[in-house]
Protein backbone atom coordinates (compact mmCIF):
# COMPACT_ATOMS: atom_id res chain seq x y z
CA UNK A 1 0.00 0.00 0.00
CA UNK A 2 0.80 3.39 -1.03
CA UNK A 3 2.39 5.34 2.33
CA UNK A 4 1.68 9.14 2.92
CA UNK A 5 4.16 11.45 1.76
CA UNK A 6 4.32 14.93 1.18
CA UNK A 7 1.80 15.97 -1.96
CA UNK A 8 2.27 18.48 -4.04
CA UNK A 9 -0.60 21.19 -4.93
CA UNK A 10 -2.61 21.20 -7.52
CA UNK A 11 -4.35 23.88 -7.53
CA UNK A 12 -8.47 23.95 -9.09
CA UNK A 13 -10.17 26.38 -11.59
CA UNK A 14 -12.28 27.41 -8.95
CA UNK A 15 -11.31 28.79 -5.51
CA UNK A 16 -9.97 25.82 -3.21
CA UNK A 17 -9.61 27.78 0.01
CA UNK A 18 -13.05 28.05 0.95
CA UNK A 19 -15.70 25.23 -0.50
CA UNK A 20 -19.12 24.67 0.03
CA UNK A 21 -20.16 21.40 -1.11
CA UNK A 22 -23.78 19.60 -1.45
CA UNK A 23 -24.08 15.84 -1.33
CA UNK A 24 -27.52 14.62 -2.58
CA UNK A 25 -28.20 11.33 -0.85
CA UNK A 26 -29.05 9.94 2.39
CA UNK A 27 -27.60 6.62 2.68
CA UNK A 28 -24.51 5.23 4.70
CA UNK A 29 -22.19 6.03 1.42
CA UNK A 30 -23.52 9.54 1.67
CA UNK A 31 -22.41 10.14 4.98
CA UNK A 32 -18.88 8.38 4.75
CA UNK A 33 -18.25 11.12 2.03
CA UNK A 34 -19.32 13.99 3.81
CA UNK A 35 -17.23 12.37 7.04
CA UNK A 36 -14.62 12.33 4.00
CA UNK A 37 -15.23 15.62 2.66
CA UNK A 38 -15.29 17.76 5.82
CA UNK A 39 -11.58 16.20 6.88
CA UNK A 40 -10.75 18.77 4.15
CA UNK A 41 -9.86 22.54 6.06
CA UNK A 42 -11.01 23.99 2.87
CA UNK A 43 -14.59 22.65 2.69
CA UNK A 44 -16.29 24.97 4.98
CA UNK A 45 -19.99 23.48 4.82
CA UNK A 46 -21.64 20.14 3.57
CA UNK A 47 -25.05 20.50 2.90
CA UNK A 48 -27.05 17.17 2.55
CA UNK A 49 -30.23 16.52 0.71
CA UNK A 50 -32.04 15.20 2.11
CA UNK A 51 -28.93 13.82 4.81
CA UNK A 52 -29.71 11.18 7.65
CA UNK A 53 -29.60 11.36 11.15
CA UNK A 54 -25.81 11.03 11.48
CA UNK A 55 -25.47 13.93 8.93
CA UNK A 56 -27.96 15.94 11.33
CA UNK A 57 -25.41 16.12 14.06
CA UNK A 58 -22.19 17.21 12.29
CA UNK A 59 -20.36 19.98 12.29
CA UNK A 60 -20.52 22.13 9.21
CA UNK A 61 -23.25 19.77 8.07
CA UNK A 62 -26.50 20.73 7.11
CA UNK A 63 -30.17 18.74 5.97
CA UNK A 64 -31.80 20.49 3.91
CA UNK A 65 -35.42 18.54 3.25
CA UNK A 66 -35.62 17.83 -1.06
CA UNK A 67 -36.42 14.92 -2.08
CA UNK A 68 -33.73 13.71 -4.32
CA UNK A 69 -35.67 14.12 -7.34
CA UNK A 70 -36.47 17.99 -6.70
CA UNK A 71 -33.64 18.77 -9.61
CA UNK A 72 -34.93 22.50 -9.84
CA UNK A 73 -34.80 23.00 -5.61
CA UNK A 74 -31.92 21.78 -5.25
CA UNK A 75 -29.99 24.05 -8.37
CA UNK A 76 -32.11 26.71 -7.15
CA UNK A 77 -30.40 26.71 -4.02
CA UNK A 78 -27.09 25.49 -4.96
CA UNK A 79 -27.56 28.64 -7.03
CA UNK A 80 -28.77 31.00 -4.10
CA UNK A 81 -26.08 29.81 -1.88
CA UNK A 82 -23.09 29.83 -4.04
CA UNK A 83 -22.22 25.66 -3.78
CA UNK A 84 -19.15 25.22 -4.94
CA UNK A 85 -19.77 21.36 -6.07
CA UNK A 86 -23.01 19.16 -5.97
CA UNK A 87 -21.69 15.43 -5.61
CA UNK A 88 -24.58 13.05 -6.38
CA UNK A 89 -24.55 9.50 -4.15
CA UNK A 90 -27.33 7.56 -5.12
CA UNK A 91 -28.42 6.19 -9.06
CA UNK A 92 -32.12 7.11 -9.04
CA UNK A 93 -31.34 11.09 -9.72
CA UNK A 94 -28.52 9.85 -11.44
CA UNK A 95 -30.60 7.89 -13.81
CA UNK A 96 -33.42 10.33 -13.89
CA UNK A 97 -30.78 12.74 -15.24
CA UNK A 98 -30.03 15.06 -11.80
CA UNK A 99 -26.32 15.85 -13.96
CA UNK A 100 -27.87 16.74 -16.84
CA UNK A 101 -30.35 19.15 -15.54
CA UNK A 102 -27.81 20.96 -13.21
CA UNK A 103 -25.00 21.30 -16.13
CA UNK A 104 -27.17 23.15 -17.94
CA UNK A 105 -27.88 25.55 -15.28
CA UNK A 106 -23.97 26.11 -15.51
CA UNK A 107 -23.48 24.05 -11.50
CA UNK A 108 -20.52 21.86 -11.18
CA UNK A 109 -21.85 18.36 -10.37
CA UNK A 110 -20.04 15.09 -9.84
CA UNK A 111 -21.18 12.48 -11.31
CA UNK A 112 -22.08 10.45 -14.66
CA UNK A 113 -25.36 11.74 -16.79
CA UNK A 114 -28.41 10.23 -17.96
CA UNK A 115 -26.68 8.50 -20.70
CA UNK A 116 -23.87 7.34 -18.51
CA UNK A 117 -26.19 6.34 -15.87
CA UNK A 118 -27.76 3.40 -18.08
CA UNK A 119 -24.06 1.63 -17.48
CA UNK A 120 -26.09 0.78 -13.92
CA UNK A 121 -30.18 1.30 -14.77
CA UNK A 122 -29.87 -1.14 -17.73
CA UNK A 123 -27.76 -4.34 -17.02
CA UNK A 124 -28.76 -5.42 -21.22
CA UNK A 125 -27.13 -2.16 -22.22
CA UNK A 126 -24.17 -2.41 -20.15
CA UNK A 127 -23.83 -5.85 -21.18
CA UNK A 128 -24.16 -4.60 -24.67
CA UNK A 129 -21.33 -1.86 -24.18
CA UNK A 130 -18.81 -4.82 -22.40
CA UNK A 131 -19.33 -7.09 -25.79
CA UNK A 132 -18.41 -4.20 -27.75
CA UNK A 133 -15.19 -3.30 -25.58
CA UNK A 134 -13.99 -7.12 -25.47
CA UNK A 135 -14.41 -6.74 -21.38
CA UNK A 136 -14.25 -10.00 -19.89
CA UNK A 137 -18.35 -11.01 -18.85
CA UNK A 138 -20.54 -13.91 -17.93
CA UNK A 139 -22.46 -15.14 -21.44
CA UNK A 140 -25.98 -14.24 -20.66
CA UNK A 141 -29.19 -13.57 -22.68
CA UNK A 142 -32.39 -11.16 -22.53
CA UNK A 143 -35.74 -11.89 -22.31
CA UNK A 144 -39.29 -9.71 -22.24
CA UNK A 145 -41.93 -12.69 -21.96
CA UNK A 146 -42.17 -15.49 -19.53
CA UNK A 147 -42.49 -18.60 -21.89
CA UNK A 148 -39.36 -17.68 -23.65
CA UNK A 149 -37.45 -17.30 -20.13
CA UNK A 150 -38.55 -20.18 -18.68
CA UNK A 151 -37.64 -22.03 -22.04
CA UNK A 152 -34.00 -20.64 -21.82
CA UNK A 153 -33.72 -21.71 -18.05
CA UNK A 154 -35.15 -25.41 -18.92
CA UNK A 155 -32.25 -25.81 -21.39
CA UNK A 156 -29.77 -24.67 -19.77
CA UNK A 157 -30.19 -26.02 -16.10
CA UNK A 158 -28.62 -24.80 -12.79
CA UNK A 159 -27.41 -22.89 -11.22
CA UNK A 160 -27.61 -19.92 -12.89
CA UNK A 161 -28.74 -16.46 -12.27
CA UNK A 162 -31.47 -14.06 -12.81
CA UNK A 163 -31.40 -10.29 -12.54
CA UNK A 164 -33.52 -7.66 -13.54
CA UNK A 165 -33.08 -4.84 -16.21
CA UNK A 166 -33.80 -1.70 -13.99
CA UNK A 167 -32.53 0.00 -10.60
CA UNK A 168 -33.35 -2.65 -7.73
CA UNK A 169 -31.38 -1.20 -4.68
CA UNK A 170 -29.07 -4.00 -5.20
CA UNK A 171 -31.77 -6.44 -4.28
CA UNK A 172 -32.60 -7.18 -8.16
CA UNK A 173 -30.61 -10.30 -8.75
CA UNK A 174 -31.26 -13.81 -7.66
CA UNK A 175 -28.70 -17.22 -7.60
CA UNK A 176 -30.73 -20.00 -8.36
CA UNK A 177 -29.24 -22.87 -6.60
CA UNK A 178 -31.84 -25.31 -8.77
CA UNK A 179 -34.04 -25.05 -11.79
CA UNK A 180 -37.72 -24.61 -9.40
CA UNK A 181 -35.51 -21.38 -7.58
CA UNK A 182 -34.85 -20.17 -11.68
CA UNK A 183 -38.31 -20.78 -12.98
CA UNK A 184 -39.57 -18.90 -9.79
CA UNK A 185 -36.93 -15.81 -9.83
CA UNK A 186 -38.59 -15.02 -13.33
CA UNK A 187 -42.03 -14.71 -12.80
CA UNK A 188 -41.39 -13.11 -9.57
CA UNK A 189 -39.26 -10.57 -11.70
CA UNK A 190 -41.62 -10.20 -14.16
CA UNK A 191 -44.64 -9.62 -11.49
CA UNK A 192 -42.96 -6.45 -10.15
CA UNK A 193 -43.34 -5.31 -13.89
CA UNK A 194 -40.04 -5.39 -14.97
CA UNK A 195 -40.16 -5.50 -18.65
CA UNK A 196 -36.42 -6.65 -19.19
CA UNK A 197 -34.78 -10.02 -17.82
CA UNK A 198 -31.09 -10.89 -17.95
CA UNK A 199 -30.36 -14.60 -17.52
CA UNK A 200 -26.47 -15.53 -16.89
CA UNK A 201 -24.24 -18.33 -16.18
CA UNK A 202 -23.78 -18.95 -12.82
CA UNK A 203 -19.59 -18.64 -11.54
CA UNK A 204 -17.42 -19.61 -9.25
CA UNK A 205 -14.87 -17.61 -7.44
CA UNK A 206 -14.45 -14.93 -5.08
CA UNK A 207 -16.68 -11.09 -6.04
CA UNK A 208 -14.32 -7.78 -6.15
CA UNK A 209 -16.01 -4.49 -5.95
CA UNK A 210 -13.37 -1.75 -7.61
CA UNK A 211 -13.72 1.41 -7.96
CA UNK A 212 -12.76 3.97 -10.25
CA UNK A 213 -13.11 7.82 -10.45
CA UNK A 214 -12.93 9.00 -14.09
CA UNK A 215 -13.31 12.87 -15.45
CA UNK A 216 -14.36 11.14 -18.60
CA UNK A 217 -10.53 10.83 -20.02
CA UNK A 218 -8.27 9.69 -17.37
CA UNK A 219 -9.75 6.78 -15.04
CA UNK A 220 -7.98 5.78 -11.84
CA UNK A 221 -9.24 2.90 -9.45
CA UNK A 222 -9.36 3.28 -5.90
CA UNK A 223 -8.31 0.57 -3.26
CA UNK A 224 -10.22 -2.98 -4.18
CA UNK A 225 -12.49 -4.02 -1.78
CA UNK A 226 -15.00 -7.05 -0.82
CA UNK A 227 -18.74 -6.78 -0.01
CA UNK A 228 -20.99 -9.06 1.54
CA UNK A 229 -24.76 -9.28 0.03
CA UNK A 230 -25.61 -12.12 1.24
CA UNK A 231 -27.95 -11.87 4.78
CA UNK A 232 -26.81 -14.54 6.26
CA UNK A 233 -23.13 -16.02 7.77
CA UNK A 234 -21.16 -17.98 5.64
CA UNK A 235 -22.96 -15.84 2.28
CA UNK A 236 -25.87 -17.99 2.85
CA UNK A 237 -29.65 -16.40 2.30
CA UNK A 238 -31.13 -13.77 0.07
CA UNK A 239 -29.16 -10.84 -1.68
CA UNK A 240 -29.46 -7.45 0.33
CA UNK A 241 -27.72 -4.02 -0.55
CA UNK A 242 -24.72 -4.95 0.97
CA UNK A 243 -24.10 -6.25 4.91
CA UNK A 244 -20.48 -5.35 5.07
CA UNK A 245 -17.44 -4.28 3.57
CA UNK A 246 -13.43 -4.54 3.46
CA UNK A 247 -10.38 -2.75 2.18
CA UNK A 248 -8.28 -3.37 0.71
CA UNK A 249 -9.26 -6.69 -0.28
CA UNK A 250 -6.32 -9.07 -0.60
CA UNK A 251 -7.60 -10.71 -3.81
CA UNK A 252 -6.95 -7.28 -5.50
CA UNK A 253 -3.40 -7.81 -5.92
CA UNK A 254 -1.39 -4.96 -7.65
CA UNK A 255 -1.16 -7.70 -10.65
CA UNK A 256 -4.83 -8.20 -10.85
CA UNK A 257 -5.66 -4.64 -10.52
CA UNK A 258 -3.47 -4.10 -13.48
CA UNK A 259 -5.02 -6.66 -15.74
CA UNK A 260 -8.62 -4.75 -14.49
CA UNK A 261 -7.19 -1.14 -15.05
CA UNK A 262 -6.25 -3.07 -19.31
CA UNK A 263 -8.66 -5.03 -19.60
CA UNK A 264 -11.99 -3.14 -17.96
CA UNK A 265 -11.66 -0.20 -17.06
CA UNK A 266 -9.82 1.76 -20.07
CA UNK A 267 -12.04 -0.52 -22.42
CA UNK A 268 -15.01 0.73 -20.76
CA UNK A 269 -13.97 4.34 -20.97
CA UNK A 270 -13.05 4.37 -24.35
CA UNK A 271 -16.36 2.72 -25.90
CA UNK A 272 -17.94 5.31 -23.62
CA UNK A 273 -16.26 7.96 -25.56
CA UNK A 274 -16.98 6.49 -28.90
CA UNK A 275 -20.50 6.15 -28.03
CA UNK A 276 -20.74 10.05 -27.75
CA UNK A 277 -20.96 9.80 -23.61
CA UNK A 278 -18.79 12.61 -21.29
CA UNK A 279 -18.35 10.26 -18.52
CA UNK A 280 -17.41 11.62 -15.09
CA UNK A 281 -17.81 10.37 -11.50
CA UNK A 282 -17.74 6.86 -10.21
CA UNK A 283 -17.49 3.60 -12.47
CA UNK A 284 -17.55 0.54 -10.17
CA UNK A 285 -16.91 -2.95 -10.97
CA UNK A 286 -18.52 -5.51 -9.45
CA UNK A 287 -15.99 -8.78 -10.99
CA UNK A 288 -15.69 -12.75 -10.30
CA UNK A 289 -12.38 -13.79 -9.96
CA UNK A 290 -11.76 -17.02 -10.66
CA UNK A 291 -10.12 -19.88 -8.41
CA UNK A 292 -7.49 -19.77 -11.22
CA UNK A 293 -7.59 -15.73 -11.81
CA UNK A 294 -9.50 -15.68 -14.47
CA UNK A 295 -12.02 -12.42 -14.60
CA UNK A 296 -15.46 -11.67 -15.52
CA UNK A 297 -17.26 -8.50 -14.91
CA UNK A 298 -20.81 -9.20 -13.66
CA UNK A 299 -22.10 -5.69 -13.61
CA UNK A 300 -21.11 -2.16 -13.27
CA UNK A 301 -22.47 0.50 -11.38
CA UNK A 302 -22.49 4.65 -11.81
CA UNK A 303 -21.77 5.48 -8.33
CA UNK A 304 -20.02 5.11 -4.92
CA UNK A 305 -20.66 1.51 -3.55
CA UNK A 306 -22.37 0.75 -0.51
CA UNK A 307 -20.74 -0.23 2.01
CA UNK A 308 -17.94 -0.60 0.15
CA UNK A 309 -17.16 3.36 0.24
CA UNK A 310 -17.77 3.11 4.02
CA UNK A 311 -14.78 1.08 4.26
CA UNK A 312 -12.57 2.54 1.44
CA UNK A 313 -13.00 5.91 2.12
CA UNK A 314 -11.28 6.32 5.42
CA UNK A 315 -8.41 4.99 4.32
CA UNK A 316 -7.51 7.72 1.65
CA UNK A 317 -5.22 10.08 2.29
CA UNK A 318 -5.41 12.38 -0.84
CA UNK A 319 -8.22 15.01 -0.21
CA UNK A 320 -11.28 14.00 -1.79
CA UNK A 321 -12.74 17.26 -2.92
CA UNK A 322 -9.54 17.38 -4.90
CA UNK A 323 -10.28 14.20 -6.46
CA UNK A 324 -14.20 14.89 -6.83
CA UNK A 325 -13.38 18.61 -8.38
CA UNK A 326 -10.55 17.07 -11.03
CA UNK A 327 -13.27 15.11 -12.73
CA UNK A 328 -15.60 17.59 -12.70
CA UNK A 329 -12.95 20.02 -14.48
CA UNK A 330 -11.45 17.65 -16.78
CA UNK A 331 -7.58 17.62 -15.22
CA UNK A 332 -7.67 14.19 -13.60
CA UNK A 333 -4.16 13.27 -15.27
CA UNK A 334 -2.36 15.97 -13.46
CA UNK A 335 -2.92 15.06 -10.01
CA UNK A 336 -0.48 12.92 -8.60
CA UNK A 337 -1.09 9.45 -7.68
CA UNK A 338 -3.97 8.88 -5.39
CA UNK A 339 -2.35 8.12 -1.69
CA UNK A 340 -3.47 5.70 0.80
CA UNK A 341 -3.08 5.41 4.63
CA UNK A 342 -1.03 2.29 5.74
CA UNK A 343 -4.30 0.59 7.03
CA UNK A 344 -6.95 -1.28 6.35
CA UNK A 345 -10.37 -1.36 7.18
CA UNK A 346 -13.70 -3.47 7.98
CA UNK A 347 -17.46 -2.28 8.03
CA UNK A 348 -19.91 -4.21 9.60
CA UNK A 349 -23.71 -3.10 8.57
CA UNK A 350 -26.03 -3.68 11.00
CA UNK A 351 -29.56 -3.70 9.65
CA UNK A 352 -33.49 -4.08 10.88
CA UNK A 353 -35.18 -7.43 11.63
CA UNK A 354 -36.98 -8.91 8.81
CA UNK A 355 -34.68 -7.27 5.97
CA UNK A 356 -34.33 -7.06 2.96
CA UNK A 357 -38.19 -7.73 3.33
CA UNK A 358 -40.40 -6.38 5.45
CA UNK A 359 -39.16 -4.25 8.53
CA UNK A 360 -40.12 -1.84 10.80
CA UNK A 361 -38.92 1.86 11.38
CA UNK A 362 -39.26 4.23 14.35
CA UNK A 363 -36.89 2.36 16.89
CA UNK A 364 -34.89 3.79 19.00
CA UNK A 365 -31.42 3.56 18.88
CA UNK A 366 -28.58 3.82 21.76
CA UNK A 367 -24.57 3.53 21.95
CA UNK A 368 -23.95 5.25 19.07
CA UNK A 369 -21.72 8.02 21.19
CA UNK A 370 -19.59 5.19 22.53
CA UNK A 371 -18.88 3.26 19.67
CA UNK A 372 -17.56 6.36 17.80
CA UNK A 373 -14.46 6.08 19.36
CA UNK A 374 -10.66 6.32 17.19
CA UNK A 375 -9.90 4.25 14.97
CA UNK A 376 -14.08 3.64 14.54
CA UNK A 377 -16.73 5.34 12.98
CA UNK A 378 -20.41 4.98 12.86
CA UNK A 379 -21.92 5.61 9.39
CA UNK A 380 -25.47 6.47 9.30
CA UNK A 381 -27.51 5.05 6.73
CA UNK A 382 -31.08 4.05 7.51
CA UNK A 383 -31.69 7.01 10.34
CA UNK A 384 -33.55 9.55 11.43
CA UNK A 385 -32.91 12.29 13.84
CA UNK A 386 -36.39 13.04 15.80
CA UNK A 387 -37.01 14.85 18.73
CA UNK A 388 -33.01 14.64 19.66
CA UNK A 389 -32.76 10.76 19.10
CA UNK A 390 -32.05 8.55 16.41
CA UNK A 391 -34.40 6.24 15.53
CA UNK A 392 -34.01 3.44 13.06
CA UNK A 393 -35.69 4.41 9.26
CA UNK A 394 -34.35 1.82 6.51
CA UNK A 395 -33.32 -1.80 6.30
CA UNK A 396 -29.78 -1.28 6.66
CA UNK A 397 -29.62 1.32 9.60
CA UNK A 398 -25.74 1.63 10.24
CA UNK A 399 -22.58 0.70 9.23
CA UNK A 400 -19.55 0.29 11.85
CA UNK A 401 -16.13 1.11 10.31
CA UNK A 402 -12.92 0.86 11.70
CA UNK A 403 -9.32 1.09 10.62
CA UNK A 404 -6.37 -0.79 11.96
CA UNK A 405 -2.78 -1.84 10.92
CA UNK A 406 -4.40 -5.41 10.44
CA UNK A 407 -7.61 -6.86 9.35
CA UNK A 408 -7.64 -9.34 12.64
CA UNK A 409 -7.32 -5.97 14.65
CA UNK A 410 -9.98 -4.33 12.65
CA UNK A 411 -12.20 -6.55 12.12
CA UNK A 412 -11.94 -6.88 16.02
CA UNK A 413 -12.48 -3.27 17.00
CA UNK A 414 -15.80 -3.03 14.24
CA UNK A 415 -17.63 -5.65 16.11
CA UNK A 416 -16.14 -3.82 19.89
CA UNK A 417 -18.15 -1.05 18.35
CA UNK A 418 -21.34 -3.27 17.07
CA UNK A 419 -21.73 -4.73 20.18
CA UNK A 420 -22.10 -1.36 22.04
CA UNK A 421 -24.95 -0.18 19.75
CA UNK A 422 -28.61 -1.97 20.33
CA UNK A 423 -32.11 -1.12 19.31
CA UNK A 424 -34.90 -3.31 19.05
CA UNK A 425 -34.59 -6.05 16.29
CA UNK A 426 -31.30 -4.70 15.35
CA UNK A 427 -29.03 -7.80 13.33
CA UNK A 428 -25.84 -8.25 11.67
CA UNK A 429 -23.40 -11.11 9.83
CA UNK A 430 -20.96 -12.47 12.42
CA UNK A 431 -18.26 -13.11 9.34
CA UNK A 432 -17.58 -9.93 7.62
CA UNK A 433 -13.95 -9.86 7.09
CA UNK A 434 -13.06 -13.43 7.72
CA UNK A 435 -11.96 -14.00 3.89
CA UNK A 436 -8.92 -11.17 4.48
CA UNK A 437 -7.84 -13.26 7.44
Amino acid sequence: MIKCTKRLAIKSKRNLESVKILVVGNGGREHAIVWTLLQSPQVTQVLCVPGNGGTATMERCQNLSFRVDDFAGIARFAEVNGVSLVVVGPELPLSLGIVDYLQNRNIPVFGPTRAGAQIESSKTWAKAIMEEAGVPTPKSATFTDLTTARAYIEQQGAPIVVKADGLASGKGVIVAETLLDALTAVELLFAQNYEKLLIEEFLVGQELSVLAITDGKTIRSLLPAQDHKRIGDGDTGANTGGMGAYAPAPLGTPALMTRIQNEVLEPTLVKLKQKGIDYRGVLYAGLMISPTGDLKVLEFNCRFGDPETQAILPLLATPLVELLMACTEQRLAALPPIEWKSAVSTCVTIAAQGYPANYERGKVIAGLDAANTEGTTVFHAGTQLTQNRVVTDGGRVLGVTSTAPDFATAIERAYQGVRLITFEGMYYRQDIGQKAL
